[in-house]
């Protein structure tokens, strides 16, 4: 190989490798390496898209009932446990339709393009379905807050996640009255 020709691609051989990994390394700050959900910086890139082009968007936040008491109670693994459950049933209910992300701690969101065409009602069967860990059954809930884009006066990712936020709180309230976990 010519000396010259050597000198040029050696360069852009390294230029490209590293940009190789400076995009592996976004990727993967982009998915919570627990759940393999979306983070909260790609999920809410992907929301805002969803929400330009989908004017019956909507979104959801669910936040996991008892999960304190289910990780002091039969250990953390248990409690990773629950969250990758719950990353997976959520994952499945958005299928292709809807984009799923994890904010941190046991609370997770989701965004889809039109609520009539999904079942709510299938989303809290299955995030109410208890977990199988360690030769146990354990029990599993969560409260879910959604917001209709339709419903804001503009239709704004933070004005949704405001709103789905105190629906979600409001359904947690009512969980409270709901079965406790058994040590």
């Amino acid at each position: 190989m010519d000396l010259q020709i050597a000198a040029s691609v050696v360069p852009l051989l390294g230029w490209a490798v590293h940009g190789s990994v400076l995009a592996h390394r976004l990727a993967s700050a982009r998915r919570d390496p627990l759940t393999g959900l979306h983070t909260r910086a790609g999920w809410t890139a992907r929301a805002e898209h969803c929400i330009r082009r989908h004017p019956r968007a909507a979104v959801l936040l669910v936040d996991l009932d008892h999960f304190k008491t289910l990780n002091d109670t039969h250990g953390h693994a248990a409690g990773d446990a629950a969250l990758a459950a719950t990353a997976d049933r959520l994952r499945t209910w958005c299928g292709r339709h809807g984009t799923a992300g994890r904010l941190g701690g046991d609370e997770f969101v989701a965004v889809v393009p039109d609520l009539a065409a999904v079942d709510l009602d299938a989303l809290t069967t299955a995030l109410h379905q208890p977990l199988d860990h360690a030769g146990r059954s354990l029990p599993l809930a969560a409260s879910l807050g959604v917001c209709r884009l339709a419903e804001l006066p503009v239709p704004l990712l933070t004005d949704a996640l405001a709103a789905a936020d105190a629906a979600m709180y409001a359904a947690k309230g009512r969980s409270r009255r709901g079965p406790r976990l058994s040590h």
